[in-house]
């Protein structure tokens, strides 16, 4: 069993963690929701595959949910971006971006991250209270 690499990209203040409005989903429960984009560059990962998660604290459980997959270009450059969903029973603390590869990565450098949390339309917002 090959064992997986993280590296922290970087924390997500909580000022942008507690904005989210949170969904009631039949199956999941409780979704807070985020669009999550992070521009990289990974010297010595060219052609191999990397992970982008994030991991939060909910109450005492520590939990991480994969926002996207894909291969390092040739160029040690990445874009790793998507939805986040987030199940929550009590709330979102220390949430973190974080890069998972097969290999150790010594050199991370991180040219943006974006994270934001997604707004309700007029019409979700009357389906996640109901």
């Amino acid at each position: 069993m090959t064992q997986a690499h993280d590296k922290l990209i970087g924390p997500v203040p909580a000022r942008i963690a507690d904005v989210a409005r949170l969904l009631v989903t039949p199956y999941e429960g409780r979704v807070a929701e985020y669009n999550i984009a992070a521009w990289l560059q990974l010297p010595g990962l060219a052609n191999l595959p990397v992970s982008l998660l994030v991991s939060y604290r909910d109450g005492d459980n520590r939990r991480e949910v994969s926002v996207d997959h894909g291969k390092v270009s040739i160029h040690n450059k990445i874009l790793l971006s998507g939805v986040a969903r987030l199940p929550v029973k009590q709330k979102i603390e220390d949430m973190q971006i974080r890069l998972r590869s097969a290999v150790p990565t010594a050199t991370l450098v991180v040219e943006e991250l974006f994270v934001q949390a997604i707004e309700l339309t007029q019409s979700d917002s009357r389906q996640a209270l109901a």
